[in-house]
């Protein structure tokens, strides 16, 4: 991992007698982008307002490059926010929009109008550079948002759910831009979203938050493969939770009693007897018409039609399970199908406990 770039260490933010955040500490790495990833009313936001400077940590320090920014000013901290609305000016024109943060550091001309046209530039907005925001689509107002946060170059660029305003399908191709544009600058960016598909496919970095607190950080497929909790297995997205017994751990991997049958994981540190929970993906079930060894029937309550794939909902006995199944896998029109697991799946084991 790169040098520190931003250090958050026992921030506290307190409104009252609410706690808002509580006890963050964060590394966010040079060059990459960190994703604060949770539920509506987690802090996320707040911890991106305590960065730029917009509120005052109650306790703990802000680090940016090393140094302690907590009473420095937000226009002297070097972080730039981009926020979710965009805060674009109707009644000023593409170009001056994003001149608008140079012009109040005072730079003049030609150097002022050489770093917007090339901002504009790289970002693909030379052509409407003479246009109102307002005559621009949702994802062209969100490159000039990009465009007026990136032209006075900031250390840290912070992104407060840049894409939630777009519609899903130009959700997914501005992400791509968005994800384009990082790597090419090499900015450190941290961003904040509580859309899971969206924190999985630009982030190098994830911490999923929950209640003020931060609960992992990793990268996405850590946190995706091998959640530390049923909170963050379940927000990042579907998961199965099996209740499971260990059998035995005698090979060097542990075989597990569950309502799917017996299962075998690697996985170390549980014993005989003990209670367990199996966190098993859709995509590792697999389906079949036909019975087979190692197959257990399952009641088929509904199926979902997604594009990709199909996703069943079935009760083994009386235990619920979800699996998605490839595009062209047998028509929904069977009561009955026999499940079984994908050896390579990847089975991730917990200890038992209430899922919060």
């Amino acid at each position: 991992m790169r040098d520190a770039y931003v250090q958050l260490i026992g921030l506290e933010k307190r409104f009252g007698s609410f706690v808002a955040v509580c006890d963050i500490n964060l590394t966010v790495p040079e060059g990459q982008v960190t994703t604060l990833l949770g539920p509506s009313g987690c802090g996320k936001t707040t911890i991106l307002s305590l960065i730029a400077g917009f509120q005052q940590p109650d306790r703990g320090e802000i680090r940016i490059k090393s140094l302690r920014v907590n009473e420095i000013p937000p226009q002297r901290r070097g972080a730039v926010i981009v926020f979710q609305d965009y805060a674009l000016f109707p009644h000023l024109s593409v170009f001056e929009n994003v001149a608008y943060g140079l012009r109040r550091r005072r730079l003049r001309d030609p150097e002022l109008t050489g770093r917007v046209d090339k901002m504009l530039s790289f970002l693909g907005l030379i052509d409407e550079r003479a246009k109102s925001p307002l005559q621009l689509s949702g994802g062209q107002q969100q490159r000039v948002a990009l465009a007026r946060a990136l032209v006075v170059e900031p250390d840290v660029l912070l992104l407060d759910e840049p894409l939630s305003n777009l519609d899903a399908k130009l959700r997914v191709r501005v992400r791509t831009e968005l994800k384009e544009i990082q790597r090419s600058l090499g900015k450190t960016t941290i961003l904040v979203t509580h859309d899971q598909e969206e924190a999985l496919s630009i982030s190098d970095r994830i911490a999923v938050l929950e209640a003020g607190r931060i609960r992992q950080v990793g990268t996405p497929y850590e946190l995706y493969t091998q959640p530390v909790d049923a909170f963050v297995a379940d927000f990042l997205g579907i998961a199965n939770f099996l209740p499971a017994t260990v059998l035995d751990t005698s090979q060097g991997s542990v075989l597990l009693d569950t309502p799917i049958g017996g299962l075998r994981a690697e996985s170390i540190g549980f014993r005989p007897g003990q209670t367990v929970t199996v966190v098993l993906r859709p995509t590792a079930l697999r389906l079949s018409s036909t019975s087979t060894a190692g197959t257990v029937k399952a009641t088929v309550r509904s199926t979902s039609f997604l594009g990709g794939f199909r996703r069943y909902e079935l009760l083994v006995g009386h235990f619920p399970v979800i699996a998605d199944q490839p595009m062209n896998s047998d028509p929904d029109n069977h009561t009955e199908l026999w499940l079984s697991v994908d050896r390579g799946a990847g089975l991730h084991i917990l200890p038992a406990g209430p899922r919060s």
